[in-house]
């Protein structure tokens, strides 16, 4: 890097530096972040991001945010009210009562209080960034989950603003084959601001796009095809050419050639769940959802290896417990944890498809939410309802571990004061959580998002 003499006056900067230095300071004054703070982010142009988002409302009371003690509205797990046989992490805490309650879990050197249904991710508390008292202030699904992946609460019953994933793929992946698959994850793409190659790719389950690949041989041979898409698409650039209208033609011939791509690189079997299930055995396919969320976790996995998807997101359902299924929630989090537990330890050992000596693991980001939290207190029919409060998780390079950031109040579990912001103290929003996610990758927040701030303290330092 250049040194630059200190006693130089302004223009001796070159102009694009001082356009990019002015450009710098405007976004951290927008934010109020530190100067320095800005380099933090930087544009992730090779890595890859993996969207969660557990579908129906979580009980933070067994992972996040633990609650063993009756105070104020918390009733907490219990062996009256839980299913504890399959908890690895379960204990019961001593001086109880007949209804055993759980001792907290806390490995040795972490800064990070966990309930029993954190599973096999415990061990990998030095690499959580886990954010409690999310202040969600609605509890309907479709708005909590439009809440939690695009800082927007629904208008009218519709989405008013893009989703997280959708940003991440047009600012970092339009370029690639698929910048977005996205598997029954609430998606949106609002507004004319991302780029149209990078909407996302929504099916209800990965073996549809390898059905729509395959094509049978006895027809045509995969020879005429290539031919037939060659001349299309030829045909397509000359019109293209001819036109004062070109983006349709344009994007015709991309199409087609996208396609022949796909259907000329063995892309097929990526898509394939028997072929996935087969190449990644370390993924739990009989846990309660397994054939869902672990073969999306498996997809993620192999379509990053092949660098052909830049962001992939999905969904993990059965978390709405209102009824006496809430004895199960503990189980299906334990799942989930464990099912991310093992993606990060098959991405530890996969090599980065670009960067030479590098893991993917090294260059890929996952975000967990959930639409909102379950109640504190058991109803009557021995299930937690809906409640305006939330946790979610970032796994990333970029993000600090070993920290828990943000908290709720002792006796009812609502989002407490996490930080002062700009209008005073309050708690932490999903829009400032995700203003900070597209941040730490060089992406401006306001580019995108109408409200949040950048946490700086969620991010690693420079």
């Amino acid at each position: 890097m250049r040194r630059l003499d200190p006693s130089s006056p302004p223009h001796a900067l070159p102009r694009r530096a001082l356009l990019k230095a002015a450009a710098g300071a405007a976004l951290s004054g927008a934010l109020g972040l530190p100067a320095r703070a800005l380099a933090a982010g930087g544009k992730a142009e090779d890595d890859f991001f993996v969207f969660i988002h557990a579908t129906g409302g979580w009980d933070v009371t067994m992972w996040a945010d633990p609650r063993n003690e009756r105070k104020g509205l918390v009733a907490p797990a219990t062996t009256d009210n839980t299913d504890t046989a399959g908890l690895r992490l379960w204990v019961d805490a001593p001086g109880s009562g007949d209804a055993k309650t759980f001792a907290l879990v806390r490995p040795q050197g972490s800064n990070i209080t966990f309930g029993p249904g954190i599973g096999r991710l415990a061990d990998l508390y030095d690499r959580l960034c886990v954010v409690n008292g999310l202040a969600m202030n609605t509890v309907s699904h479709p708005d909590g989950a439009a809440f939690s992946t695009t800082g927007r609460h629904l208008s009218g019953g519709r989405t008013v603003s893009s989703s997280v994933d959708a940003i991440c793929a047009s600012e970092l992946g339009a370029s690639q084959t698929f910048p977005i698959v996205s598997v029954q994850f609430p998606s949106a793409v609002v507004g004319d601001r991302l780029d149209r190659r990078a909407a996302p790719l929504m099916v209800g389950e990965i073996g549809t796009i390898s059905r729509s690949l395959y094509r049978s041989p006895h027809y045509d041979t995969p020879e005429d095809r290539a031919a037939v898409t060659a001349l299309l698409s030829e045909e397509a650039r000359t019109l293209a050419a001819r036109s004062s209208y070109t983006e349709a033609l344009n994007g015709f011939a991309l199409q087609a050639e996208g396609l022949n791509r796909m259907l000329t690189s063995g892309l097929q079997e990526v898509f394939s769940r028997g072929q996935l299930v087969r190449a990644h055995p370390e993924f739990n396919y009989r846990a309660r959802f397994g054939l869902g969320p672990a073969v999306n976790a498996a997809f993620a996995l192999e379509a990053m290896q092949r660098n052909v998807v830049r962001c992939v997101s999905f969904s993990s359902s059965g978390f709405d417990t209102h009824t006496s299924n809430h004895r199960q929630h503990a189980g299906t989090l334990q799942d989930l944890f464990d099912l991310i537990a093992a993606l990060l330890g098959s991405l530890d050992k996969a090599p980065h498809p670009t960067r030479a000596g590098k893991k993917l693991s090294d260059h890929t980001h996952i975000l967990v939410t959930s639409d909102f939290c379950r109640t504190p207190q058991i109803n009557t029919s021995m299930g937690r309802d809906h409640y305006p409060n939330n946790s979610a998780l970032v796994i990333s390079p970029r993000f600090r571990g070993n920290l828990a950031f943000g908290k709720t109040d002792p006796e009812q579990l609502l989002p407490a004061q996490a930080k002062t912001f700009q209008g005073g103290p309050r708690p932490i929003a999903p829009p400032d959580l995700l203003a900070t996610f597209l941040f730490a990758f060089g992406i401006s927040p306001r580019d995108h998002l109408r409200d949040g701030e950048v946490v700086a303290e969620l991010l690693r330092s420079p």
